[in-house]
């Protein structure tokens, strides 16, 4: 199952990616400048890549994902002032 929702958090708009794997949720949320991805995604690469990334874990739904905190980001993000524990509405008026 695939499910794809556009979002509007504050002021700023994001597209939101959800797809059923076996065990658990594909989930991944895009803005204009980063995204913020489940666990499933790698964070060498994306930094690696020079992305602005967001990690998080612990969730299998977009719902669940919006009330996350950052578990870790890449140095792009964290440069626009991303940080570790910052709850993810927050994130997203950031990469929106």
């Amino acid at each position: 199952m695939f499910v794809y929702r556009k979002l509007k958090i504050g002021k700023k708009q994001v597209e939101a990616f959800q797809l059923k794997l076996f065990s658990r949720n594909l989930i991944v949320i895009k803005g204009s400048k980063g995204y913020i991805m489940c666990g499933y995604l790698d964070m060498d690469t994306a930094e690696k890549l020079g992305e602005v990334a967001v990690r998080i874990s612990g969730v299998n739904t977009i719902s669940q994902a919006l009330k996350g905190n950052v578990e870790s980001c890449s140095k792009n993000a964290h440069r626009l002032g991303i940080y570790k524990g910052q709850p993810i509405t927050e994130v997203i008026e950031i990469i929106g």
